[in-house]
């Protein structure tokens, strides 16, 4: 009798999860396309089955297929003000990518505004803070988001850039460390973890421990980084920022740095705005380009 009862309890669950699954919207498309660049929005997978990431998708006129572009935005480790974020959307540093050919997207990672769900990519506080376990996870939503748009038959499967900004950033440094399929570069506005620490300009959380992270994802990396940051960040000044792309580079490949001149009253948020993508359009314009052949196969 006692067998029977579990037996009864475990389909119904079963049958109540089947329910909770199918009430759950689907993936994709969630809304007529609009202004810029056929903005819409969508819902892409996340690391957490439960939770669907809300996302901006922008591209070029046409069918495609085209290259993928990914923007991974900023965080924080305030609950409240990661609960009350509005949607990433980059807006003026998607047209830009769209203007090189790019289709655009700015998935909302777990734990922030909307998308909700657990905040996987903690790093917890600052005397004990694990800055390579933070970045990998947020590398693991990067990479899940863009693994689904390459399933689109307007996506190639070729040619990925990934856009990381400040936390952002740091998990695309982090994937550039396992090196993904397909993904060509990676451009970086001032990654890091652990920045402005108490709300104290140029006080960093750690330091050490996030050079030493840094070392980690650079092992193995391969594809190639260009590293962006305005001279008046206060998150991760130029001078650290240097030491965290030569703590990457030594051990892995070659990063290509670059200071840019100060961006307003705070440097750290330059790519969010239309001025500070126009300060930064040269810079990513020539890490956008093409690599040159090779003529005849010399070297």
């Amino acid at each position: 009798m006692h067998s029977v009862k579990v037996l009864v309890a475990a389909i119904v669950l079963a049958m109540l999860g089947a329910r909770v699954v199918s009430a759950q919207p689907a993936l994709g498309a969630q809304g007529p396309e609009g202004e810029p660049d056929r903005r819409q929005q969508w819902l892409v997978p996340s690391p957490d089955p439960a939770t669907s990431a809300h996302a901006l998708l922008f591209r070029p006129a046409g069918n495609g297929p085209f290259p993928l572009a990914v923007i991974a935005h900023a965080s924080t480790q305030n609950v409240l003000r990661r609960a009350q974020m509005p949607q990433p959307e980059y807006r003026a540093l998607a047209v830009l990518l769209v203007a090189h050919g790019f289709a655009v997207l700015v998935p909302e990672r777990l734990g922030h505004g909307a998308t909700g769900g657990p905040y996987v990519e903690d790093q917890r506080g600052c005397d004990e803070a694990d800055y390579s376990r933070a970045g990998r996870a947020t590398a693991s939503e990067i990479a899940t988001a863009m693994d689904y748009l390459r399933q689109q038959a307007f996506i190639r499967a070729e040619g990925t850039v990934i856009v990381g900004h400040s936390a952002g950033g740091w998990g695309a440094l982090a994937l550039a460390g396992e090196n993904p399929a397909g993904v060509s570069r990676i451009i970086l506005f001032a990654p890091g973890r652990g920045g402005r620490a108490n709300d104290f300009p140029n006080q960093i959380c750690a330091p050490h421990t996030l050079l030493a992270a840094a070392a980690e994802f650079g092992a193995q990396a391969r594809i190639p980084v260009t590293w962006l940051v305005a001279a008046n960040d206060s998150y991760f000044a130029p001078a650290f920022s240097r030491q965290l792309a030569d703590a990457f580079s030594r051990a892995g490949d070659k990063v290509d740095f670059r200071a840019l001149p100060a961006y307003g009253s705070e440097g750290h948020w330059l790519a969010e705005t239309e001025n500070g993508v126009k300060a930064a359009a040269s810079e990513l314009a020539r890490a956008l380009k093409p690599p040159r052949p090779v003529a005849g196969g010399k070297r």
